[in-house]
């Protein structure tokens, strides 16, 4: 068995195929698969603090917790490659399936699971970036850092218009001080619902026809730089201006990571996900399999992308057995 991605589905699918002996090797990525940042361990290696995950009541790192996640799957022996996986020949007459690695090795493996992750669509500043990567108060998940303690009763803005960015900033007038809906048009594009449901909060604002051109940050107590506002561009008149803010979630959207499989006969939904037409980690072709947001625009959530993760090592597993493989 391989295993391709190494977030929260692609290790627990190693903790429960390792357990039940069946040797899985697990491709952890090495950051260069397009589109980026993909991570070996997953978008939780952009999230500081993850205090919604059961077992974990004072919160714990992102990238604590994956570090945990792999130390728990080699404990039982899974493999742990440091590759990526760059192109697939998925056989349809049972033989088993070749893989391409990156270092230009060849790999064949009777089960495979993809569990490569969506990646969040960024605007692509460098000041976002280096804020998202160190904790500064810049995210693409307001469900997952929303709560924090840092975002509490504080000025909070939300980039996007559609139905993503109305849930995230909603959610988000749960805890913020007031909380802006930063959009380039004149209009919304997500449903009437929604824009209602943001809107008839107190604390609720959209600034129309506004792009973000940088984010500013000052150093705190502690000496880390944190976000103090966000430098806007009116669209229409160009006029520029600040808007103070410690926090920005990034709503514009994920995109799944699945490139590299294009070529293949794997199917996919209408944006892009793993097509999974039942409940199962099932895909169309045999013996492949799929767990976490790389088949799920809805969740993404880490423990939804680890229980997919789960389902899909036991889904494998009864598949070789059927197959008299394990």
């Amino acid at each position: 068995m391989v295993i391709i991605g190494s977030g929260p589905s692609g290790w627990t699918a190693a903790i429960y195929a390792a357990r039940a002996n069946l040797e899985p090797v697990v491709y952890v990525g090495v950051a260069k698969q397009d589109p980026g940042p993909i991570l070996p361990g997953g978008q939780l290696m952009l999230t500081t603090e993850v205090e919604n995950y059961p077992g974990f009541p004072d919160g714990i790192a992102g990238p604590e917790m994956m570090m945990k996640f792999e130390q728990q799957a080699r404990r039982f022996g899974t493999s742990v490659v440091g590759e990526d996986i760059v192109k697939c020949d998925f056989s349809s007459d049972g033989s088993p399936h070749t893989l391409h690695a990156s270092d230009g090795s060849t790999i064949r493996a009777h089960a495979v699971i993809i569990s490569t992750g969506a990646t969040a669509n960024w605007l692509g500043l460098e000041s976002e970036m280096k804020l998202a990567m160190s904790g500064g108060g810049v995210s693409a998940c307001a469900v997952c850092d929303g709560a924090l303690p840092t975002f509490r009763d504080q000025p909070l803005a939300v980039i996007g218009g559609g139905d993503t960015a109305l849930e995230e900033a909603t959610y988000l007038t749960k805890f913020g001080s007031k909380v802006y809906i930063i959009h380039r048009r004149d209009a919304l594009r997500g449903s009437k619902v929604m824009q209602e449901r943001f809107l008839s909060s107190d604390n609720a604002e959209v600034l129309w026809n506004k792009v973000v051109t940088d984010c500013l940050s000052a150093p705190d107590e502690h000496g880390n730089e944190k976000l103090t506002a966000i430098k806007l561009k009116d669209t229409v008149t160009g006029e520029e201006s600040e808007l103070e803010v410690k926090g920005m979630f990034v709503a514009i959207g994920h995109t799944p990571a699945t490139k590299f499989l294009r070529e293949t006969a794997l199917e996919f939904d209408d944006m892009g996900y793993i097509d999974l037409k039942t409940r199962s980690s099932d895909t169309n072709i045999e013996g492949v399999f799929a767990a976490g947001d790389v088949a799920d625009a809805d969740y993404r959530q880490a423990i939804t992308a680890a229980g997919m993760g789960c389902q899909a090592a036991i889904d494998a597993e009864h598949w070789l057995g059927d197959k008299g493989l394990n």
